[in-house]
């Protein structure tokens, strides 16, 4: 194979890395032509997003100083940084890096042009120590094009006659100009060639390394500084092809900072005045609203309206590569709707409508929702979660009682609510998963979803004249909501008798642990149990998801049950940290640092984490306890890292100074979380308003003031109860048509009942069971008319067994 000249050599590079997942700042224009999304962290940029928010483009870009003897620093690593924006709700930053060894000080502001696709960073370059030409200042940059540090070809070019330092990978291409042209410049592979190599090694870049092509590769560039010339505009233009790259690099320089400044700032400006003024300021001086509301503004995709990803980073980055494709940013739909539940809360209901409509379009045929998914809507992981289908519809309802979603524009969504609607009828009340993308089972927090989606499904549909699968809606709700207990509740553990109470809810039961006689994984439910017996496995993980059940309306919060819960939480989950108490998701949770605080690698131990304090405050409002909202309030802002961002997780060991975790400050988990700021502005606005934002208002009628119960039970396939409470109507829903063949005799005698389809494709039939005798057998099987088949399956149901109840 031939060399060639200008090829840097040690291709491909070392395997490819992302960064730092504690952003201090993140961005975009609010514009859709700008298509650029931005973030930062150790006062350098890390990945920039184009042409949409879920395409990362580059690992990092700072600048290396190095002068006499040697001298060589990087900023992000020996440097002080201060971060702070534009101005409050404006995500344009001025970040100040002062040399720890006081050398020099570089100062920056940085914004995405609203006009193109290019990101403009102005930079001025101060020395603090010897002469103003003692010092050189390099640009490095390493492109990720797109999702993936690996295939990417860096180059050393000119566009008309102007350097550029260029590159390309996956149909997308970068262009790196200055105002300031590039004195010396070079494109090498990153641990091998490239600038910092050059530098740190021989204290200049080598003009051999032109090119570094399909690998892990880095571009550098020295600015033009001289002694009398301190200030430069730095424009990293996206495009098509190179030469677009460079056209909307160069027109942006042209254009200048101060108007592409004017026009970006003037575009927040317009939309944070439209909110409502929950304004408030710390102590830091950070307007945490303000910060909220912009970090939700930031992660909308612009050109795909009402499309919002999870985070702009990459948790524990620094230690994954490209067989992690999608981080956070990703849609997640849980995630979504919570994002849509904080642009309602800040007075934002177009925004919280465009994300309605976007997941209509999103929906699957049969009315579910992907996990998570890319933009466009195609699934990434490929589970399916019950509480997620459940969301949108609860969305759908609180925009149609804020007036946001008036009659004629109902009928529109129609359809979509029918689809999720019948598909949570037919698949729940299992979840596929628990809200953390983990075990299947019993959830409270997914059942305390799945019940109240169910309900304000069958408001939705009575406002669109269809009473009738409005009415079985509600009934499959009832029914639920009367085995929440049943499901979820245990009693007599010893995990409940160390907290001094009767019983707790579970975080999550197997999905056959409630059944007599069918103990799964160890856990026997307590009804059953032998005497004398301890909790089993799932007894013994709680979570805070059980105050779901409060904050969905389906239980109050002075129940002495979930008041029970309560305590068992604080007992096994509340960590007391610098800014007041946060909790975990569950005990033996898995998914954060390990112990020595290395990475999540698959296994770890979860940390706590400042959202749950969100959702604890909510609970405290709904019990009456204004003032201990408030102050978790405050412990939530207090969990945020520089610039005010909330992180996913804090770090509860002692300082790891090495690993940059610290005592109660964000770990290494995604931050920003958007679901925490959308818990913060819904906290906010819970404060102001005296109750639970986002409570849906018909569990509180139907289940804490009229304590509706149901006079059926169900059997499904997917749900085969083997025992019914006295009194009650046994009702078997199937997904095709059958004749039901039964008998309470043990087949003495026998009777038939045909199945009925109703408006969600469920065929039911109910069997009048309510006045048989305790302990009644029904004994079921079935003909099947569409295949001319029977079951030759028998099933029973005990009638009157206690432990159904």
């Amino acid at each position: 194979m031939p060399v060639t000249p200008d090829l840097a050599p040690g291709a491909p590079g070392i395997p490819a890395r992302w960064t730092s997942s504690a952003k201090s700042g993140v961005g975009t224009s609010l514009s859709p032509a700008g298509r650029i999304w931005f973030t930062i962290s150790h006062g350098i940029l890390n990945e920039v997003y184009y042409p949409r928010v879920d395409s990362a483009c580059t690992r990092d870009l700072g600048l290396i100083v190095t002068g006499p003897d040697g001298y060589f620093s990087e900023e992000k690593r020996d440097a002080a940084h201060i971060i702070e924006p534009f101005e409050d709700g404006v995500p344009a930053y001025r970040l100040v890096n002062s040399a720890i060894d006081g050398a020099y000080r570089i100062e920056k502001r940085v914004l995405a042009d609203p006009a193109r696709p290019a990101l403009l960073q102005e930079i001025i370059f101060t020395p603090l120590t010897g002469r103003p030409g003692d010092y050189r200042v390099h640009a490095l940059l390493a492109p990720h094009l797109v999702n993936a540090g690996m295939g990417n070809t860096a180059w050393v070019g000119t566009h008309k006659g102007k350097p550029v330092l260029f590159a390309s990978g996956r149909g997308t291409c970068l262009a790196f100009a200055s105002s300031l042209p590039w004195r010396t410049a070079s494109a090498g592979y990153v641990g091998v060639s490239d600038g910092w190599q050059q530098l740190r090694d021989a204290g200049q870049l080598d003009p051999a390394c032109q090119r570094a092509a399909d690998g892990n590769v880095a571009l550098t560039g020295e600015i033009g500084f001289t002694p009398t010339r301190t200030r430069a505009v730095l424009a990293l233009g996206f495009g098509a092809t190179p030469d677009e790259a460079a056209e909307n690099a160069f027109a942006s320089l042209k254009r200048g900072f101060a108007a592409a400044a004017k026009s970006y700032v003037g575009n927040w400006r317009k939309w944070q005045g439209s909110l409502l003024p929950l304004d408030r300021h710390a102590q830091s001086g950070i307007n945490f609203y303000r910060v909220s509301t912009a970090v939700l503004a930031t992660h909308q995709a612009i050109t795909i309206p009402g499309a919002a990803v999870a985070s702009l980073s990459i948790p524990w980055g620094f230690d994954k590569g490209d067989d992690d494709l999608g981080g956070y940013h990703l849609v997640w739909p849980r995630d979504l709707v919570e994002t849509a539940g904080g642009f309602l809360a800040a007075g934002d209901a177009a925004s919280a409508l465009r994300i309605l409509d976007y997941l209509r379009f999103i929906q699957q045929p049969d009315g579910h929702w992907p996990q998570n998914a890319w933009l466009d809507g195609s699934a990434y992981w490929p589970g399916i979660q019950m509480d997620e289908c459940a969301f949108p519809l609860l969305l759908a309802d609180t925009l149609r009682r804020a007036g946001a979603l008036p009659p004629a524009r109902l009928l529109d969504f129609l359809p979509m609510i029918e689809r999720a609607a019948g598909y949570v009828a037919r698949n729940g009340p299992v979840t596929g998963e628990d809200r953390w993308e983990e075990d299947a089972g019993y959830s409270p927090f997914t059942l305390a979803v799945e019940i109240a989606a169910l309900l304000a499904a069958a408001d939705l549909l009575d406002a669109c004249g269809k009473p009738d699968p409005a009415a079985y809606l509600r009934e499959t709700a009832d029914g639920w909501n009367d085995q929440v207990e049943r499901w979820t509740y245990v009693a007599g553990t010893e995990i409940g008798r160390q907290a001094g109470v009767a019983g707790y809810y579970v975080r999550i039961a197997p999905p056959d642990s409630t059944e007599a006689g069918s103990p799964k994984d160890g856990y026997v439910p307590i009804k059953n149990r032998p005497p004398g017996d301890t909790d089993r496995p799932a007894g013994e993980i709680v979570s805070p998801d059980a105050l779901a059940l409060v904050r969905f309306g389906l239980r109050a919060a002075d129940d002495p049950r979930i008041v029970d819960t309560v305590k068992v939480i604080d007992a096994r989950l509340r960590r007391d940290l610098p800014q007041g108490p946060l909790w975990y998701r569950y005990n033996r949770d898995g998914y954060g640092e390990h112990d020595d605080g290395s990475p999540f690698d698959g296994t770890g131990q979860g940390r706590p984490w400042p959202l749950l304090a969100g959702e604890r405050a909510h609970y405290e409002l709904a019990a009456g306890r204004k003032d201990e909202a408030a102050g978790l309030l405050k412990v939530l802002e207090g969990s945020a890292g520089a610039g005010g961002l909330l992180p996913e997780q804090v770090w509860d060991g002692a300082d790891l100074a090495e690993r940059e975790l610290l005592h109660g400050r964000p770990s290494g988990s995604a931050m920003p979380l958007v679901w925490a700021h959308s818990e913060h502005i819904k906290l906010l606005r819970s404060l102001r308003d005296g109750a639970v934002f986002d409570m849906p208002p018909q569990g509180v009628k139907r289940y804490i003031e009229d304590k509706t119960t149901s006079p059926l039970r169900t059997w499904r396939f997917n749900n085969k109860i083997r025992s019914l409470p006295e009194g009650k109507t046994l009702r078997v829903e199937l997904l095709a048509a059958a004749t039901i063949h039964w008998s309470t005799d043990n087949w003495a005698t026998a009777r038939d009942s045909d199945t009925t389809e109703n408006a969600f494709g469920i065929h039911l039939a109910d069997l009048p069971t309510a006045g048989l005798p305790k302990g009644s057998t029904i004994i079921f099987t079935f003909f099947w008319p569409g295949t001319g088949d029977w079951e030759n399956v028998d099933f029973s149901v005990i009638s009157g067994d206690p432990d159904s109840q």
